[in-house]
């Protein structure tokens, strides 16, 4: 069988592979042939296909003792290059006559003692199939023109300055598979869930290591994770940016420990806006552990953009959550102010593990749906934005709902009835009893009845949830009720004032950022 032959063999015998690397913490209580040879055993019998096993000694112990392939490798700390895995040609031949089958050696581009092409022909003149461990897709490429039969994840993420980051690099596999050479992901696939990942991701084999073969790894993970539960919580910044004012305040779980108020001065634009935030809560830096914005307008992967410019003249495509994380130099989230006061009121409020849609009826007109325990954000981010369903005007023109059941609309009909009031001044005089007013009021609840049946029927959810200044203004619920009486009893929802205030979208935003980081957590 010629070693091409051999190569594709091997390779597509380990397809869909666990590989086990049984490379003990040097200088550990593991660190000796036999310990070596036990966890290549455990291995064996538990499933794995191949083994990937460092140092000349240990290799040749593991050969005798097991059936499986064995990624062989070689590590030397040397003084003139950053490059340790296999760096020399007699690492190769040393390997070879130790049993190792594959033989792995860094292709990674940095000043090293032996070229990548020159190491494969070494292998490959042993009769062996190289393996190149890369970093970036660029070296897969290059590793792949120069011999290498595999390429390996290896050193992603362990090339660059810093620490290495927590999760694998997905997006790697991803890439590197596309160039034709079977991948074997390797670098913190530590769960099973995140192996399973790289294998839908196009990886032959994954190879996992210290989440398996290094028990003082395992152990600090344990340690660290409970000392981080068992430590104080730290609150959440929250910030919420609407058309007229920003809030920002310190949020514990379901508390707001503190809270302040600046204007919001539309023209002054986002960076304005933001720094104004930063201002107001300056003397808090230090104290919170994230940061979350809840802001009128659409989110979209981190980007802001207006939906309706007249609240708010947000920018297209303003990098929000970039520019928060520059700012304030912390784990951020943002998104749309309504949608965040829904996850509030669905976790602390009036529609509490209810399927709730959330109605924010103030100057205009927002929301927010959870269902099935999820925030709704839609493929754009737009889901819950009830004020923009398009409504009917003459011939072929249209109005957004919030146009004609908002605070701004019941503002504007009360100046075209010659009355200078806005929303507020109109439903005092609908207290007091004037019929003008009465006749504002009933026209823009009408419009807002008219709509809710059909998000009924589309969402089906426990409770609609009001919240706003109009909409919880004396009187508007009331009506509303009464006028979704001539709908039949299935299109009707049950309605329900919210219960949060203006602190729904401060702390559904805390809440959702807590739930992220949480979920990083796992990840790391």
């Amino acid at each position: 069988m010629t070693l091409q032959s051999a190569t594709t063999a091997l390779t597509e015998s380990l397809k869909g592979a666990l590989v086990v690397s049984c490379q003990p913490v040097p200088e550990g209580p593991f660190d000796d042939p036999a310990s070596v040879v036990r966890f290549a055993m455990a291995a064996q019998a538990a499933g794995a296909r191949a083994l990937r096993i460092e140092g000349v000694a240990n290799v040749a112990a593991v050969a005798a003792a097991c059936s499986l392939p064995i990624i062989g490798l070689v590590k030397r700390d040397l003084p003139d290059t950053p490059v340790r895995i296999t760096p020399w040609l007699e690492d190769v031949n040393a390997l070879s006559e130790a049993g190792a089958t594959i033989i792995a050696f860094d292709a990674t581009d940095r000043v090293r003692p032996v070229p990548v092409r020159a190491l494969a022909e070494a292998v490959h003149a042993q009769g062996r199939i190289a393996m190149a461990d890369i970093a970036t897709v660029a070296e897969a490429r290059n590793a792949s023109a120069l011999g290498a039969d595999i390429i390996g994840t290896t050193m992603a993420g362990y090339t660059d300055a810093g620490p290495p980051p927590h999760a694998p690099d997905i997006s790697l596999v991803i890439e590197a598979s596309k160039l034709g050479k079977p991948v074997f992901a390797e670098g913190r696939y530590n769960e099973p869930r995140l192996a399973a990942a790289a294998i839908r991701a196009g990886a032959a084999a994954v190879v996992v290591g210290s989440a398996i073969t290094r028990p003082e790894h395992i152990t600090q993970w344990f340690v660290e994770a409970i000392s981080s539960e068992a430590a104080p919580a730290r609150p959440i910044l929250a910030i919420d940016i609407g058309g007229s004012k920003t809030a920002v305040a310190l949020v514990l779980e379901n508390r707001v420990l503190e809270r302040r108020q600046v204007p919001t001065q539309p023209a002054d634009g986002a960076e304005v806006w933001l720094q104004a935030a930063v201002d107001v809560a300056r003397d808090w830096h230090g104290r919170y552990g994230g940061v979350a914005a809840a802001v009128t307008g659409l989110i979209r992967d981190g980007l802001w953009t207006a939906v309706n410019p007249a609240t708010l003249p947000v920018p297209a495509d303003f990098p929000l959550v970039s520019r928060l994380a520059d700012l304030f130099g912390s784990s951020v989230l943002a998104l749309n102010d309504a949608q965040a006061a829904a996850w509030g009121e669905y976790r602390f409020g009036a529609g509490r593990g209810r399927d709730l849609l959330f109605l924010t009826v103030s100057s205009g007109i927002g929301g927010g749906a959870v269902v099935g325990g999820r925030l709704l954000s839609g493929s754009g981010g737009l889901a819950g934005h009830v004020g923009q369903i398009p409504v009917r005007a003459s011939g072929d023109r249209y109005h957004r709902l919030e146009d004609l059941a908002s605070g701004f609309a019941i503002a504007a009909a009360a100046r075209a009835a010659g009355h200078d009031a806005d929303a507020r001044g109109v439903f005092a005089a609908l207290a007091a009893g004037e019929s003008w007013a009465e006749g504002i009021v009933a026209e823009a609840v009408d419009h807002l009845a008219l709509a809710l049946p059909g998000l009924q029927a589309l969402l089906d959810p426990e409770v609609m949830v009001v919240g706003g200044g109009v909409g919880l203004a004396a009187g508007f619920l009331p009506r509303l009720e009464a006028a979704l009486s001539r709908f039949p009893s299935a299109l009707r929802p049950s309605l329900a004032p919210a219960v949060l205030g203006a602190d729904a979208g401060l702390l559904g935003a805390a809440d959702l950022l807590k739930r992220q980081m949480s979920i990083e957590d796992l990840e790391m």
